[in-house]
Order: C-alpha cells, then sequence, then structure tokens
C-alpha cells in the first residue's frame, strides 16, 4: 500500500509546484503594473507641481499679486517684468548685456509669454517637447544671470553662492527635459488627445 500511495503523494507535490510557478509570473506582472502606474502618477504630480511653478510666476508678475511681485507694480500696472532682475545683475559674463535688455519691451514680452506658454503646457500636459527647450532656453538664460560659479560679484562684496555649478536653475531644466522624455503628459492631462489632433500627429516635435 505504501508503494501505490508514493506516486499520488509526488503527483501532490508536482501540481502543487505547479500552481506556484504559474502564479508567480502573474504576480510579478502585477507588481509590474503598480510600479508603472505608481510612476505615472508621480511624473504627473511633479508635471503639474513644475507647470504651478511657471504659471504662478507669471500671474504673479502679471498682476501683481502681492508676493514676488507687490501689488500695484504688476505688468498690466505698468510694471517691467524684467527691469529688477536683469538691472540687478552683478556677476557674470552677459552682466552688461542683461543690463542692456533690462525693461525692454521685447524681453519683457518674451519673458511673460515663455512663463505662461511653458506653465500652460506643462499643467495640460501638452507640447512638453517645446516646453522643455524654451524652458532649459530661460534656465539656462537665468543661471548666467546669477552666475552660480563667482565668489564674489562684480564690486567684490560676496555673492553668497552655495554651490559653484548646481542650482535650482539646472533641476527645473533637467525636470523639464525629463517630463518631455517620459512622456508625463498622459496620466492626469490632455497629451493623449492632442496627440490625435493631425497637425500633431504629423508634427511630431508638438507632442
Amino acid at each position: 500500500m505504501a508503494l501505490h500511495n508514493h506516486p499520488q503523494r509526488h503527483l501532490g507535490m508536482g501540481l502543487r509546484s505547479l500552481r506556484r510557478t504559474s502564479a508567480a509570473p502573474a504576480s510579478a506582472g502585477e507588481a509590474t503594473a503598480v510600479a508603472t502606474a505608481t510612476q505615472a502618477y508621480v511624473f504627473a504630480g511633479l508635471r503639474l507641481l513644475t507647470g504651478f511653478v511657471f504659471l504662478w510666476a507669471f500671474l504673479d508678475k502679471a498682476f501683481g499679486l502681492g508676493y514676488a511681485t507687490g501689488s500695484g507694480k504688476g505688468w498690466i500696472d505698468g510694471g517691467s517684468p524684467t527691469k529688477g532682475f536683469l538691472g540687478g545683475v552683478a556677476v557674470g559674463p552677459m552682466e552688461s548685456t542683461f543690463h542692456a535688455w533690462a525693461g525692454a519691451a521685447w524681453a519683457d514680452w518674451l519673458f511673460m509669454l515663455g512663463l505662461l506658454g511653458i506653465g500652460l503646457a506643462l499643467i495640460a500636459g501638452i507640447g512638453l517637447r517645446l516646453a522643455a527647450i524654451a524652458g532649459t532656453a530661460m534656465m539656462a538664460l537665468m543661471w548666467i544671470a546669477e552666475w552660480p560659479p563667482a565668489k564674489h560679484l562684480s564690486d567684490g562684496s560676496a555673492s553668497m553662492s552655495t554651490n559653484p555649478f548646481a542650482d535650482y536653475h539646472l533641476v527645473y531644466a533637467v525636470v523639464l527635459i525629463g517630463l518631455a522624455a517620459v512622456g508625463a503628459g498622459a496620466t492626469w492631462g490632455l497629451a493623449r488627445a492632442w496627440a490625435r489632433l493631425p497637425f500633431v500627429s504629423r508634427n511630431r516635435w508638438l507632442m
């Protein structure tokens, strides 16, 4: 009787082993799906927060909401969104150039349209490639204006720079490039509907 029972025990063990083996890939697949969904939500959240940074900067400078731009000093009140920042550049290879640009109408318009366009693109999740290019160019110019490598300003005073290279402008630029690279507009955004538009499907650089 013992000899007759052995095959049954082996068969049962084999079936249990097969069940465990077949269940493993399903669990791995589910874990991968959960991880992918989590990453999509994280990138979408990062996209929205970054978009709000740019959009809020536009609104505050345009309407003088009392944060970085005082009430009554907004763009609509006749203030210049570039005069204070560019006019205050005190170090770097483009110091005199930025002083010449400060307060110029074309500089104000380019700066404000850049903030608005990048902010809206990120919030909506569309045109992220263009937003990444425009945002990186803007951050590069602002990095040069602040010129973190300098320990001292042109007048000899301490620059108060905390890092000779990496600062928040570079971080924003990398974030913009990363969001465009991963297609972060598909979650909590209009990227899929945007991609189906005929002129976008014909011009992939608009994605």
